[in-house]
C-alpha cells in the first residue's frame, strides 16, 4: 500500500543550505521509489487558516519510507534542511483504494 513522507514546514531559510538539500534530495529518493506529489505549491485553503508550507513524496509501501528516512544518503543531507527551516515531518500509510470514511469506526459490539 502506498505510504508518504509529508512535510509541514511552518518556516525555511532560503540559502545555500536550503539548496544543497533540494539538489540532493531527488538522488535520495530514487533507490527507495519516491516521488514528490506536492512540493510546495500554495494551497487554495477553503476553511481555516494555512501557514507553511507542504511537501507529499509517495512511496511504494511504509517500509521504503522508513528505509529512504533513515538512509545514510538522506542523513547526509538532512542537516542541510533542519538547520535551515522549522516544521513536522512524517511518516504515514495511505488507504487502501476501496476505502470508505466509516473505516475508521469502532465495530459495532455483537
Amino acid at each position: 500500500m502506498t505510504a508518504y513522507a509529508i512535510g509541514h514546514l511552518t518556516e525555511v531559510r532560503m540559502g545555500p543550505g536550503v539548496v544543497r538539500y533540494l539538489e540532493g534530495i531527488d538522488a535520495t529518493l530514487a533507490p527507495y521509489g519516491g516521488r514528490f506529489l506536492i512540493h510546495g505549491e500554495p494551497p487554495e485553503v477553503k476553511e481555516g487558516r494555512w501557514d507553511g508550507t507542504l511537501i507529499v513524496i509517495a512511496f511504494p509501501d511504509i517500509a521504503a519510507a522508513r528505509a529512504w528516512y533513515d538512509s545514510p544518503a538522506d542523513r547526509e543531507i538532512l542537516p542541510h534542511r533542519a538547520d535551515n527551516s522549522e516544521g513536522t515531518i512524517m511518516l504515514v500509510d495511505g488507504t487502501p483504494a476501496d476505502h470508505k470514511a466509516t473505516d475508521v469506526l469502532p465495530a459495532a459490539p455483537s
